[in-house]
Parts: structure tokens; sequence; C-alpha cells
């Protein structure tokens, strides 16, 4: 606790803008075999310094099988909220959820970046017997808690009633409950985001354990059993007000992204596949007259590929469907980039007009049929995959891996971990800095990136930008 609040919470995107640049990054690491705990790596992002571009501390944890894949802090922006915030908390702890485990690590980010250390460990125990849930996933901080989304429910494979979000204290870390009090016909979780001031939340559907966690089931898949709805909640009563339904073959409508200007009550939502022609998708949402909307505004088109060129779960379409598997918007709400993990493509997308979305830039990287080499020449495998932004709006980052069972489906010659960086030209357009490719110890792949002093996917503004 700190006299006057964190120098890192800003009431608007604008003011968070302004403020200095990241010198750290902060990457998950993850051993898709279980032969290694996971890991925490903290990258050097200065361009000035000696070590830009490399691991320059980690924090491996004591336990095997957690499976690293989302986390977030303990406390951001919204602490400055008006009505129930906490504005003298620090952004000090990085809540770091394993996914296969349900085990949720506290971070102590105390004396910076390169000081993080253990703070605590909840064991899964905790978890589900103060909520019924497991497979934590997304992780957000609110003005008066942490919260989490989950993509299990109870039971040895997590299908004894439906995933949700709960709710823990950010000061002891105690996961105190769920958050939902009448969930409607919400029965997959995934992503979550809110707009703070207009009191509600938006929620997305992945799968259920079951569908995901032994890699992906294709019948599941062809059969448009994977989600496909977009939930709306009342933030304070914590109920669900509305569901959209995208089109069941609109499967795996993944992450949530909603205007950061809390004027504005619009936002985003990237769809994985199209089952009837592989494409991947963007969806505007809108509010309107106390209603929600959504309509499709952007899509990316496979690519064709000869047979043999493809790993067997693709072979028989004889193409590379985009995957789009994350999407992030940056401060300003002008951008939006959108992961394409199967063709290999990070895509900048202005969205200046949310419901005209204008294809701004593109680099290739990886990809199952290209394998695009970094321009350093560093061997990327996989795809653009976790994205972050920089406050500024002016580096990209991302990593390659999705999910250890996934991966080696779609890239069964291995995705060791790599990150790299682009940078964004003053009105749109995006390059690869050859000079920056981070390597990360053997056996190890990579996930989420959050950045120091917080970055486009972490912080929710509760006031309007002027």
């Amino acid at each position: 606790m700190t006299v006057r609040p964190d120098p890192t919470f800003h009431a608007t995107a604008k003011l968070a803008m302004q403020a200095p640049v990241e010198n750290f990054a902060y990457a998950l690491m993850l051993s898709a075999d279980f032969s290694q705990p996971d890991g925490l790596a903290i990258v050097d992002v200065n361009p000035k310094s000696k070590d830009y571009g490399k691991v320059v501390h980690s924090v491996i944890m004591p336990n095997k099988g957690d499976e690293f894949h989302h986390f977030g802090w303990n406390a951001c922006s919204s602490a400055l909220s008006p009505l129930s915030g906490h504005a003298f908390l620090e952004r000090r702890f990085l809540i770091i959820p394993g996914m296969r485990s349900s085990r949720i690590y506290i971070i102590d980010t105390k004396g910076g970046a390169t000081k993080a250390k253990i703070h605590k460990i909840i064991e899964p125990e905790e978890v589900f017997a103060k909520t019924g849930y497991s497979r934590p996933h997304t992780i957000h901080c609110g003005p008066e808690g942490i919260y989490v989304s989950t993509l299990g429910g109870g039971g040895p494979d997590g299908t004894i009633g439906p995933p949700g979000i709960f709710v823990m204290d950010c000061q002891t870390f105690d996961v105190i409950g769920r958050y939902e009090i009448d969930r409607g016909p919400q029965d997959k979780q995934y992503d979550f985001w809110w707009n703070l001031p207009r009191d509600y939340m938006v929620s997305s559907e992945w799968a259920l354990p079951p569908q995901f966690e032994n890699g992906i089931v294709p019948e599941d898949l062809l059969s448009n059993k994977y989600g496909h709805r977009v939930h709306f909640w009342n933030l304070r009563e914590r109920r669900n007000v509305q569901t959209i339904d995208l089109g069941a073959n609109h499967q795996m409508a993944l992450e949530v992204r909603p205007a950061h200007d809390p004027v504005k009550e619009y936002g985003f939502i990237g769809v994985v596949v199209d089952t009837t022609n592989l494409e991947g998708s963007i969806w505007t949402w809108w509010r309107e007259d106390g209603k929600f909307h959504s309509e499709k505004t952007a899509t990316i088109p496979p690519e064709a590929a000869v047979k043999d060129d493809l790993p067997p779960l693709l072979q028989g379409f004889e193409a590379v469907p985009p995957l789009v598997t994350d999407i992030d918007l940056s401060l300003d709400d002008r951008f939006l980039y959108v992961s394409c993990w199967g063709t290999g493509e990070m895509r900048q997308y202005d969205v200046t007009d949310p419901m005209k979305p204008k294809l701004a830039g593109s680099v290739h990287i990886g990809g199952i049929t290209r394998k695009t080499r970094h321009p350093g020449g560093g061997d990327y495998r996989g795809g653009p995959q976790m994205v972050e932004i920089s406050r500024d709006g002016k580096r990209v980052y991302w990593t390659n891996s999705l999910y250890s069972t996934w991966d080696g489906q779609f890239y069964p010659d291995g995705i060791p971990a790599a990150m790299v960086k682009a940078d964004v030209g003053e009105n749109g357009g995006i390059t690869l800095d050859k000079d920056f490719y981070v390597k990360f110890p053997e056996g190890y792949r990579s996930h989420q990136i959050r950045l120091e002093g917080g970055d486009c996917s972490t912080d929710s503004f509760c006031y309007p930008s002027v």
C-alpha cells in the first residue's frame, strides 16, 4: 500500500500513452512435456541496453505440469475508479495461473522486474473448494479485486457444472468466491473484459476441458461444438443480460477487446475459424438503445496448400486456415492487431471506424507451410500468437505457442520458444525489428507477455480521454 496512487495508474488511456516507455517485458515459459517446471522470463526491451532482446532474469516454479498460459497484475488503472476503487494499491504482483494444474502463483516484482520472486502459492484445492471451478485462465484487475476466468467446472475432467469467473482479494490473494449470480445460458468460458463506467462486462467461449486438454477434437469442431456465443453482463448485478450467437459455424470466439476510452460503447472479438470455409474473422460489437449488437466486419481467407506440406489434421482440406488466436487494440483505439497463427501473419487494421476495419499493415513470420524466418536470421516456428502492444502504440511484441497439445497437432516439428517485436509506422504499417529475437532456455515454449508499467490488454480506464 502506498500513500499516493501508483505512478503507473492513469485516469485515461491518453495519459497512459504519454507515460515512460517499458524497459522490461514479462513472458511466460511452459514446459510442454512437463519435464521441467514452468517459469516467468524477464526480457530486456530497452534498445540502448547491452542486453536488448535477452532474458535477464527468470523465476522458475517449484512444481511441474502447471501449463502456464495467461496472467495479469493484481492492480492497474481501474483502481482509480471513483465508485469502488483502491487508488493506493501498487502494480506490484503478477498473478499466474496454471491452466492444467489449477494452481496459482503470486509473483512479487517489488524492487524491479529483475528482482521478481515468488510471494505466495495458492493450491488448487482452495480454488475448487471456494468456487467449484477449475482451469483458471484470464486475469483482470478490477477496482475492488482480481477477477479470474476459468475453463472448467468441477470434477476430474472439469465438466461438473459450467465454468465461470471468480474473484480474489487484491491484497491478501485469498480466493473469495464465484462472480456470477445469474449466468443465464452461459455454459462455456474463455475471455472477459468490461467498460467500468458503463457497468457492463463482455465474455466469450472456447471449449470444455475434454475438448482442448488433449488437443483439438476434429469431430467436435466439424460438428460445431466449440464456443460461438458472446455474453453481455450487468457488471454490478453480476447477471447475464444478453447472449448473442455468432452462428454455430463461427467456432471459438476468443479474445474480447473493448474500446479503451469508456465513452465508446463498442469493442472487438476474434473468431478462430469458420467451419464452412476456413476463414478467420473479426466481429465488432456495440450497445445502442440499451441493446447489444454484433456484426462480422473483417474476414481473413485461408491459403491453399499442397497436401503433403500439411500436418495430418489439415491434409483433407488442402489449405491452411489463418487461425485467429489473439487480437489486441492500441490505447488510442486506432489499430487492432490480429494474430494469424496458422498462416504466420500478424495483421494491423485501422479501426478508426470500428464498423469498417481497414488493413493497414502486415508481416509474415513462421506459418504452417510458409515457415518464414525472422529477418535477423532466427528460425521462428509456429506463428504469431499472443500479442502485446506498448502503451504509446509504437511497439508490438508477440510469441509463438498456442497450447501444448494443439501445438503438436498444427506444428508437429515443434515450437521452440521465441519472442519478436515489430515497430509501428507513424501512419500505420509494421516492420519486424531484425535485432530483437528472444531465445529462451532449452525445452520451453513461450506464451503471454506483460509489459513493465502496464500494456494494452491490462488496464481498464475509468475516465474519458480528452
